[in-house]
């Protein structure tokens, strides 16, 4: 073939590639954005939405080191922690009681939605407990009807942990000389296919969508149900409408009936996500689950689906662990390989418990291994242990090592797709080059 034609031909060809990459970028989120630096804000050893000043000071700090998201809790416990009418009319309280304590006057979220946007914090109130509830709380005792049950009908479960937060408590010392067992709340669940329990959850977070100028909400790895409930009679009439009758399987791991339960949960998901977008198209779902086999394994919570069918925007995923190659390895999973073309993955890092704080060199070079693999941002788990008094390193060495981190305003992050796209029109465009020459 004449050299001209061969460069025509390959022109042709390239512009052709060019335009396909145009026309999928059209159809999925944009091709770059800024690196998200969040934080989550929670009550649980945290004094920061008690203590005068807290918060104010918090999202300054924040502010000043260049992060840009925070994750403030809205509901753990059976509590909500802002004024809620909803939260009022279920348990009887309009909000946690010892925030109406402490800030007696004063709506926290509100604050932390008006300083947030201040300092141009994305604000993403995060619904925690999930359905996980303790037995004594006013949400159980008020609502027993709305508990999912063992085989044996009994309401409590063993809630598994995540390896690192399995072994850090086995390292626990026992305080007051106490076993742990008998300081642990007793936890039960709501039953996440109970139609009054839905509407709840739903109205729960749809109010807080209306209500404040946020930009997304976040659920986590307590929006499923642990695999060895869902034995309560509603749940059991449902299935047996569905199977001729017959009872569900005595083995809470039997196939079908993991997944007959983890798609109802998804098809609550999808509902959900249909009611937000219709309030505000705008306010982004996020999602902070442990890996996908975990997840589906031990909570039914089918997460990539969920991300397959477009019901979430943003993912988290929690990779808490000290061991530097199981953290290579987790970034590395299918299902988060997969996630990554179609929606913003971030990983979710974590900086220490007041019993366990974490060096910083360790989340340092986290850090900088989430950003060598190009995912879209950190966030880190929690705001009292990145710097505090009970740290390795101090306060100040620690706010340091952020600000070297963060010290530019964030990069923009490449679409995971697009790296692709780009990598293949590199290879392409040289292989020809080769080929001319």
């Amino acid at each position: 073939m004449p050299k001209k034609w061969t460069i025509f031909f390959l022109s042709s060809l390239l512009a052709f590639l060019l335009t396909l990459t145009t026309i999928t970028h059209s159809q999925i989120p944009p091709t770059s954005s800024p690196e998200i630096r969040g934080v989550w804000l929670t009550n649980v050893a945290s004094g920061v939405l008690f203590v005068p000043w807290g918060v104010h000071r918090a999202l300054n700090q924040l502010a000043n080191l260049n992060f840009n998201t925070i994750y403030p809790v809205v509901w753990n416990r059976g509590h909500t922690f802002y004024p809620s009418e909803v939260g009022r009319q279920i348990t009887g309280r309009q909000q946690n009681a010892f925030l109406s304590l402490t800030k007696p006057f004063q709506d926290i979220l509100k604050f932390i939605v008006e300083k947030g946007n201040e300092k141009n914090l994305k604000v993403v109130p995060w619904f925690e407990y999930g359905f996980m509830t303790p037995a004594n709380s006013l949400l159980a005792k008020r609502h027993p009807d709305w508990l999912t049950t063992r085989r044996d009908n009994r309401e409590d479960f063993k809630e598994v942990l995540d390896e690192q937060a399995a072994t850090e408590l086995a390292k626990q010392k026992p305080l007051f000389s106490l076993p742990s067992e008998m300081l642990a709340v007793r936890q039960v669940w709501l039953n996440p296919l109970h139609p009054q329990v839905q509407t709840f959850m739903q109205n729960l977070i749809l109010e807080v969508v209306n209500n404040y100028a946020i930009q997304g909400i976040q659920i986590d790895d307590h929006f499923g149900m642990p695999v060895e409930l869902g034995y309560d009679p509603l749940t059991v009439k449902l299935y047996q409408q569905e199977h001729e009758g017959k009872n569900p399987p005595n083995n809470p791991k039997d196939k079908e009936w993991m997944r007959w339960r983890a798609d109802k949960i998804t098809e609550f998901i999808a509902k959900l996500n249909k009611e937000i977008k219709a309030t505000k198209p705008d306010v982004k779902i996020s999602l902070s689950p442990n890996s996908q086999g975990f997840s589906y394994n031990n909570y039914l919570q089918d997460w990539q689906t969920w991300v397959n069918r477009g019901l979430v925007d943003e993912l988290i995923l929690q990779v808490y662990r000290n061991d530097i190659k199981r953290f290579n390895r987790e970034l590395e999973d299918p299902a988060i390989q997969e996630a990554r073309k179609k929606i913003p993955v971030i990983i979710g890092i974590t900086t220490g418990t007041w019993r366990n704080p974490v060096p910083v060199k360790q989340i340092q070079e986290q850090v900088n291994i989430v950003r060598d693999k190009k995912f879209a941002g950190v966030s880190f788990f929690y705001w009292e242990s990145l710097w505090s008094y009970l740290t390795p390193e101090s306060p100040q060495q620690r706010r340091n090592s952020f600000q070297k981190t963060f010290a530019d305003t964030p990069p923009e992050v490449e679409h995971y797709f697009s790296q692709q796209m780009r990598l293949f029109v590199d290879g392409f465009l040289e292989f020809f080059r080769e080929v001319l020459n």
